[in-house]
């Protein structure tokens, strides 16, 4: 699949999600940040969008600030969401991951305002809660949409299955070399310190939530 196409199916799953979420309500407003870290991870699909709009924009400062952060500590995944499901479905043992719990700012972030929200990714976008987390230091969300957030997770890494994920930090920076954006551009990318994204095997949805999650699966099947 051509990468205009995987950016516009980006797009539209975004849109979807969107709507999905629309009937809630939800405590997030404009200038909350407490769920604003460096830990927020991505696919390299979702870097690109964000590091292009940032190049055509000269946010020059927010790639330098990135190479600032690049010594920090922050979450660094070792499995993918569709890995994980690949490996229950072969009966494997599931890695354990490093959880920093250092709550430091993004930075991206500019006076609780974040500078690519628009481009955000959606382990942004899925950052939702019915209360204001400064209150509890935790967000609250009903089961089902944890469910609905694990399956738009496996969809956008199965578009970008040729491609890798990671911290956001790394991934962008990745892509704000030129080169690396061109292999990107030309069908995926190999020794880069990511992990792989896999296709999707199997998807992790409840008993309990099927019957509610139909129309949302034929709707991302649809694009």
């Amino acid at each position: 699949m051509e990468l205009h196409i995987k950016l516009k199916l980006l797009d539209r799953i975004f849109d979807l999600y969107d709507d999905i979420i629309a009937p809630y309500d939800l405590a997030c407003q404009k200038f909350c940040s407490d769920c604003c870290t460096r830990n927020v991870t991505l696919t390299t699909l979702e870097g690109y969008r964000i590091v292009s709009r940032l190049l055509s924009q000269d946010q020059m400062r927010f790639l330098e600030r990135l190479k600032t952060d690049r010594s920090l500590a922050r979450f660094q995944p070792r499995t993918t969401t569709n890995e994980i499901a690949r490996l229950c479905a072969a009966e494997k043992d599931v890695p354990a991951e490093e959880i920093n719990s250092d709550r430091s700012v993004c930075p991206l972030l500019e006076v609780n305002l974040c500078r690519i929200y628009a481009d955000r990714p959606f382990g942004c976008r899925c950052l939702i809660s019915t209360q204001k987390c400064a209150k509890t230091g935790c967000a609250e969300l009903d089961d089902f949409l944890l469910s609905v957030n694990t399956v738009f997770l496996q969809y956008i890494e199965h578009v970008d299955s040729t491609g890798r994920s990671g911290n956001l930090t790394d991934v962008l920076l990745f892509l704000e070399s030129q080169q690396n954006r061109r292999a990107y551009e030309e069908g995926g990318v190999t020794e880069s310190g990511l992990i792989k994204n896999w296709p999707i095997p199997f998807l992790f949805v409840p008993p309990e939530h099927r019957d509610r999650m139909k129309p949302i699966l034929e709707s991302l099947q649809s694009l």
